[in-house]
């Protein structure tokens, strides 16, 4: 008879490999997210449902009818518009344990972070210390495994920041890059957390691969994986990285869950490698070296691609965000009279200032949601026909302008593809 793992986190990088490695040992799984309608699609075998740490009336008991084993795949990384370390890191592993006692249900693996602890000193490593400290307490037959850096096929989170900055045209640019890192593969870890499930109770590890790699030499290794001329490292000092983390911060409020964040740097700098422990022999082989997953891992050009655009769409945001915001405010202020002037000329009479003042408030509407997360796709597809319907009203009123030198209606065409290109690579894990 098959067992049954409840897996939370389950939509994410790490808790999407974990639940395809328990269904490949031949577990039943139930697999849990905050927003669960599109994981399930990608992975319709697992009953999905929908359960966030941060709901005081999460329903737990349906949750873990049933289970014989709970994995915590939840984390986050810093407090922004869609996380809070409080909710992912305390509350919600706290309402955990208490429903995994009421409903008998007694193996935990959580899954944790090296440098998870109170010397770290920021609220990540404090809360998830905490969490530790909780699991250890709760009388359940616990696992705590603590990995290194995680990377995969799917580059999210510090993963793709770290292939963005291998791609980086020139120079590979780096904060740092004496710090290190034991890279574990996603595959390697899942394997580890399925063996974990049977591991005698009361276990902590740090999981890291057995090549320690320096940050340097890892974005070395990832430019020559993904087929790039070799580039020199430009050493960053940290003085000049902090306005950029301090954007990254800003945007973490928005939805943007960038890891170039002030909490990513001093968790760098305090550890990423974690304890030189050998391998739990109770959690199978040990993971592969860095230089052997590059080798059987080969990369696609979409991993190319992928690596070479990071940066390219919040460029794209942003650039479509200052247009838009631009127009609004110029057709408002300084270029209403030629706006005005422009539109009774195709002949929209008396109607012309509404048209440019109804036209010049959705250009700032637009422009400004582009920016906020949850609406950056639809802000997009909205600017991509808005612009359609000033160009079909355009060339109905002054389609002389078309040959224009200038090129007002040719320009448009440019934006509209920008517009469609930031939502169609719209995704999220």
């Amino acid at each position: 008879m098959s067992r049954r793992v409840l897996i939370l986190g389950a939509g994410g990088f790490i808790g999407a490999q974990v639940a395809a490695a328990f269904d490949r040992a031949g577990w039943e799984v139930r697999a849990a997210a905050r927003r669960p309608a599109r994981s399930a699609r990608r992975a319709p075998a697992f009953d999905w449902v929908a359960l966030d740490f941060a709901d005081p009336d999460a329903d737990w008991a349906a949750a873990l009818s049933g289970a014989d084993a709970v994995v915590n795949c939840v984390g986050a990384l810093q407090d922004g518009a869609d996380d809070s370390l409080i909710a992912a890191h305390v509350d919600g592993p706290r309402r955990l344990i208490a429903a995994m006692r009421s409903a008998r249900v007694h193996r935990l693996i959580h899954l944790s972070a090296v440098g998870a602890d109170d010397a770290a000193g920021t609220d990540y490593a404090r809360t998830k210390a905490e969490t530790e400290r909780m699991v250890a307490a709760s009388g359940l037959d616990w696992v705590i495994l603590r990995p290194s850096l995680v990377i995969g096929r799917g580059a999210f989170g510090g993963t793709g920041l770290i292939r963005a900055l291998a791609a980086f045209p020139l120079v590979m640019p780096m904060v740092g890059g004496e710090q290190v890192f034991r890279p574990i593969l996603a595959e390697d870890l899942a394997e580890a957390i399925v063996a974990a499930a049977d591991a005698p109770p009361g276990l902590t590890a740090d999981l890291g691969g057995p090549q320690a790699v320096s940050q340097a030499d890892l974005l070395r290794r990832y430019r020559a994986w993904l087929g790039l001329p070799p580039a020199p490292v430009l050493r960053v000092p940290r003085s000049m990285a902090r306005p950029a983390l301090a954007v990254g911060d800003f945007l973490g409020h928005l939805g943007w869950s960038s890891p170039l964040r002030t909490t990513s740097l001093r968790q760098m700098n305090h550890d990423v490698a974690g304890r030189d422990a050998p391998w739990p022999s109770a959690l199978g082989r040990p993971p592969r070296g860095f230089d052997v997953v590059l080798r059987q891992v080969p990369a696609s050009v979409q991993d190319v691609h992928h690596a070479r655009l990071w940066f390219v769409r919040p460029l794209a945001i942003v650039t479509l965000s200052l247009f838009w915001i631009a127009t609004g405010i110029i057709t408002l202020r300084w270029g209403w009279d030629a706006s005005v002037a422009t539109l009774q000329a195709g002949g929209f009479g008396d109607l012309s200032p509404w048209i440019a003042g109804g036209g010049a408030v959705v250009d700032l509407l637009l422009g400004m949601a582009i920016l906020k997360r949850s609406w950056s796709a639809r802000a997009a597809v909205g600017m991509a026909l808005v612009s359609v319907g000033y160009l079909i009203a355009g060339t109905l009123s002054l389609p002389h302008l078309w040959l224009d030198p200038l090129g007002p209606w040719l320009k448009v065409l440019p934006g509209i593809l920008l517009a469609l290109y930031v939502a169609a690579t719209e995704a999220r894990r």
